[in-house]
């Protein structure tokens, strides 16, 4: 929320600087029929072209965009170290002993231990439904990795449909300024018999909407969109992480190993080391090989 704040002060800093440099007038620029033509226009198109569904889904993204804690090296080590607390009690004691943690995952012991991982409701989701079919059925370490790319995939696009629909809007911004400007000469055309100062300062604030379509587009709109995009992006890592370190898991792969298939998954300065992961695992009380 902070930088997105920063980077729209910088936008309308950089822009209007800019024109006071060149000795315009800020006034002419303070048309707020045209952002009400624009902004009318856009948000009508958005609900023409949207089913219930994609509306709620834009304002769950923008939502999340706004409140959500970026995942980071710490919240990669809770994924990584109830993966292995999950594979320890599972080889010690068995498949079925997971079945109880489960079936309620918020009353857990193992669980609790990571709050963040319970806040994330379609992280949780995700982990609890391969690993029950993994418990209650025979099923071989291909078919449990095709069933989660395809889990993967459905969510990846679901997360989407907000930020392409905010998107498409972006794109008919420049249009819809151009359909305030021409409204704008309309205006004008009826003062054509002002004086040429009249008809100047008339002119100008037609071109204001043409102006406005394309920085909401290029300068807020399109930017808010790709930093959605780039947030399920993120989310994302933690899905691959799991399913690396489950398949691992399957093919006979000790606990250490199998969340260390899922620790490469991480890219950048978010990935612990080696020795991070194995200290979070020993204060975690993970358990022994």
């Amino acid at each position: 929320m902070l930088f997105i704040a920063i980077g729209a002060v910088i936008v309308v800093g950089g822009i209007i600087g800019g024109y006071l440099m060149e000795h315009g007038q800020l006034g002419v620029l303070y048309q707020p029929a045209e952002l009400v033509i624009i902004g009318g226009a856009a948000l009508g198109s958005f609900m023409i072209a949207s089913p219930v569904k994609v509306i709620k889904n834009v304002l769950a993204s923008l939502r999340k965009l706004l409140t959500a804690k970026a995942h980071g090296k710490d919240f990669y080590l809770q994924v990584l170290t109830l993966l292995f607390d999950i594979f320890s009690k599972m080889r010690k004691e068995g498949l079925l002993s997971m079945e109880k943690d489960l079936e309620a995952p918020d009353k857990s012991q193992i669980f609790q231990k990571y709050p963040e991982i319970i806040k994330n409701h379609h992280l949780l989701a995700f982990i609890c439904d391969n690993l029950n079919v993994i418990v209650s059925i025979s099923v071989q370490p291909h078919e449990i990795e095709s069933l989660m790319d395809i889990d993967i995939e459905v969510n990846h696009e679901h997360e989407l449909v907000g930020a392409q629909s905010i998107n498409t809007v972006s794109d008919s911004l420049p249009g819809l300024g151009i359909v305030a400007a021409v409204l704008g000469v309309v205006v004008t055309m009826g003062k054509i018999s002002e004086p040429p100062e009249v008809l100047g300062h008339s002119i100008g604030a037609a071109l204001v909407g043409t102006f406005l379509g394309i920085l909401m587009c290029y300068g807020f709109v399109g930017p808010l969109a790709t930093n959605i995009t780039h947030m399920i992006r993120e989310e994302g890592v933690a899905f691959q992480m799991v399913k690396l370190s489950l398949i691992a898991y399957m093919q006979t792969t000790s606990p250490q190993m199998a969340v260390e298939f899922g620790r490469r998954a991480i890219a950048g300065n978010d990935r612990p080391t080696f020795n991070e992961l194995q200290q979070n695992i020993k204060k975690g009380g993970g358990g022994k090989k």
